[in-house]
C-alpha cells in the first residue's frame, strides 16, 4: 500500500476502486488553516478518460505492478497504431485513440516501452523527451529580443509546438513528451 503523498507522475499505477488509473499529475496543497490535500490527474487505463480528484495526504493505495516492454512502433492504419516486440518480433496493435496525445510524437521505427497489466498489452510509454526536428516556423524579427518570447513551429510528426524566436526552420529541439513544452535546442555530441 501506498499514500497519495507517495505519488510519481507518468511513472506510477495504483488500484482506485477496482479501476487500474496511471498517476499523470500530482500537487500537494495546503492552504493556512485548512487541511492538506493531494490533487491528482489520472488516466483510467481501460478507458483512456482522465478523472481529476483529491485525496487526503493519509489515504492509502494499492500500487498496481506494470510489466514493460521493448517495443518498435510500426505503423498505424484504420484508427489502430501497430508495434513489433523487440524480443519475440510479435506485433500487436492499439486503437489510437487510446494513445491520446502520445501519438503526436510517433514516427516509424520508434522505440517505446511496452505496458502490460495481467500479461495484456494495454498502453505505451514514450521517452520523457524526444528530439525532433523544426520543419517549418517563422523567421525572428532582428530586435525582437524580450524574453521569453515564443512563436509557433511545427515538427517532423506535424506536432506544433512553441520554441524562441531564435529557432529556425531545420533546428532540431528537445520536447517534452508530457507537456509538449520545447526544453532545449539540440546539438550533436561531439566525438573524441
Amino acid at each position: 500500500m501506498i499514500l497519495s503523498t507517495q505519488f510519481k507522475a507518468g511513472t506510477m499505477f495504483i488500484n482506485e476502486n477496482g479501476v487500474t488509473v496511471e498517476v499523470l499529475e500530482y500537487q500537494h496543497h495546503r492552504k493556512s488553516q485548512a487541511r492538506a490535500v493531494v490533487r491528482v490527474k489520472l488516466l483510467n487505463v481501460e478507458t483512456g478518460s482522465i478523472i481529476e480528484t483529491t485525496y487526503r495526504p493519509e489515504d492509502k493505495f494499492k500500487d498496481v505492478l506494470v510489466e514493460k516492454r521493448a517495443k518498435t512502433y510500426v505503423y498505424s492504419d484504420a484508427g489502430m497504431a501497430y508495434f513489433m516486440d523487440n524480443e519475440n518480433f510479435e506485433q500487436a496493435g492499439l486503437p489510437i485513440e487510446k494513445l491520446g496525445s502520445q501519438i503526436k510524437f510517433m514516427t516509424e521505427d520508434m522505440q517505446v516501452e511496452g505496458l502490460y497489466l495481467d500479461g495484456k498489452f494495454f498502453s505505451i510509454q514514450l521517452p520523457a523527451n524526444l528530439v525532433m526536428e523544426i520543419t517549418e516556423t517563422v523567421d525572428g524579427v532582428r530586435g525582437d529580443t524580450v524574453s521569453n518570447v515564443m512563436k509557433s513551429a511545427r515538427v517532423s510528426t506535424g506536432l506544433e509546438i512553441k520554441v524562441p524566436m531564435f529557432i529556425k526552420q531545420g533546428d532540431r529541439v528537445r520536447v517534452d513528451t508530457r507537456t509538449f513544452a520545447y526544453l532545449d535546442r539540440y546539438t550533436e555530441p561531439k566525438n573524441k
